[in-house]
């Protein structure tokens, strides 16, 4: 699947208000879908890539032979879910952010991970 039809099918999720595939190295947004007022996707890309990149440096400090499967972030109104892509070796991640009141974080978690499978990039 391209990444425009990503951004789509990451649209479909239960309470999407905007989704991005973000270059961790750079910071910068590869497409985004949705957003808006109250949410900058380019904003959000951003400052996600900080958090990736400390929790990226946490596991380092700690020794830790793992991987990143996902980090949430929950908001009063909105649940923040960022996937990093295990076939870009952590260069890249998926981040979604949701109406909390509206989805179903179980399902947006497994929605994500199925498109990461099928993402050719």
């Amino acid at each position: 699947m391209n990444l425009e039809t990503a951004l789509k099918e990451a649209m479909t999720i239960d309470g999407a208000l905007g989704v991005a595939l973000v270059d961790y190295e750079s910071g910068m947004s590869l497409g985004t879908l949705g957003g808006g007022r109250g949410l900058d996707l380019e904003v959000a890309a951003a400052g996600n890539t900080e958090v990736v990149r400390a929790k990226a440096r946490t596991l380092a400090a700690l020794d830790m032979d793992d991987a990143v499967e996902d980090i949430l972030i929950t908001l009063g109104k909105q649940y923040h879910l960022i996937r990093p892509l295990a076939a870009s070796r952590g260069s890249l991640f998926l981040y979604i952010a949701l109406d909390r009141a509206r989805a179903n974080l179980a399902l947006a978690r497994h929605g994500l991970k199925r498109i990461e499978t099928a993402l050719d990039i």
